[in-house]
């Protein structure tokens, strides 16, 4: 039934009062172009601590964000209370885009992405030679991660006075990865700091590595004035460490060089369900003419892989080939072989 006449206007027309009090919702969502650039430096259950200039903020995720998360190291647009005082609170508004991420899978069956850390620079592996044993599948893992990422990888060595770094030094010279080699008093005494903060000027770098291997020791040194977390050390029983980092952590570098180094949780497995082998051989220059006669979605470890020619023919180092399907085979291969 009609429930105007013909002609109406807006008198007429009675409208039903929103008894909320709150505003119509929109699609329409601002620019916010006013808003200030910042640094995620640590997440703790929603809560982001972000670097603005030079002040420290505490801000939230907006709702138009929906599910798209803000990690360590995004750059990011913030609006509200900006000026780090005690109890105020920004609101992140916009992501940046991202120039390298460091992803990772809970298992190889696992879909579920998990954002390390974004736009680093650099991923340095910290492994010990002895206590705990190496765990050279876990490094290939993150060495892949690493290429497929955008991140160029450093290896860290601790505990040289346990074990000799030979092993490993011929195990991945054919990858040609800038490593540094340390001793237990080295990392007690500050020495082993500086001869990793020779490879970290002006870079944002994350650091990886199982529990008990003396990463979070190596940050500490790092950064001195950190000093909100205390070092684990090796279980006797299972010889696994404990861990000590509990969220990752964006700490600026005192150096004239600049950086950050970014320290993350000890990692156990580090799974690559979401790995793209053509990403990975991107890290292989000298390989990567070589696919152009490879088939259609080739793993590059398979009968008809052009590479074997390619290499056969001379136009690149053997040792390369079986470094790139060493890594490109370790989803696999379980961490612990």
């Amino acid at each position: 039934m009609r429930r105007y006449g013909k002609h109406t206007d807006e008198d007429d027309i009675r409208s039903r009062p929103n008894r909320k009090g709150n505003r119509p919702r929109t699609h329409i969502r601002p620019k916010h172009e006013d808003a200030a650039e910042g640094l995620v430096l640590t997440v703790d259950r929603g809560r982001l601590t972000c670097l603005v200039e030079d002040r420290v903020v505490m801000a939230m995720k907006a709702r138009e964000l929906g599910r798209k998360a803000a990690v360590v190291g995004d750059r990011v647009a913030l609006v509200g209370d900006l000026s780090g005082k005690k109890d105020t609170l920004a609101r992140i508004v916009r992501i940046e885009e991202r120039d390298s991420v460091l992803r990772r899978t809970a298992d190889d069956d696992d879909p579920y992405e998990r954002v390390v850390v974004a736009n680093a620079d650099q991923l340095a592996i910290v492994t010990a030679l002895a206590d705990p044993e190496p765990r050279p599948r876990l490094i290939d893992r993150c060495l892949v991660a690493a290429f497929d990422g955008g991140l160029t990888p450093l290896l860290v060595m601790t505990k040289s006075d346990l074990a000799p770094p030979d092993e490993l030094l011929e195990l991945y010279g054919a990858l040609d990865i800038p490593y540094v080699v340390t001793s237990r008093e080295e990392l007690e005494n500050g020495a082993a700091a500086g001869l990793v903060r020779e490879h970290l000027g002006g870079k944002i770098t994350a650091f990886v590595g199982h529990s008990g291997v003396g990463k979070t020791t190596l940050v500490n040194t790092l950064v001195p004035e950190d000093r909100r977390r205390v070092t684990g050390h090796v279980n006797a029983v299972t010889g696994r460490g404990r861990h000590t980092t509990t969220s990752a952590l964006a700490l600026p570098l005192s150096s004239e060089a600049g950086g950050w180094v970014v320290d993350t949780p000890g990692v156990r497995s580090f799974g690559l369900a979401h790995i793209d082998p053509s990403r990975v051989i991107n890290a292989f220059p000298d390989l990567v003419p070589g696919t152009e006669g490879c088939p259609r979605a080739c793993s590059h470890d398979e009968p008809d892989c052009a590479l074997d020619a390619w290499v056969a023919d001379g136009h690149a180092d053997p040792a390369r080939l079986y470094s790139l399907r060493r890594l490109l085979s370790t989803r696999e291969r379980k961490e612990g072989d």
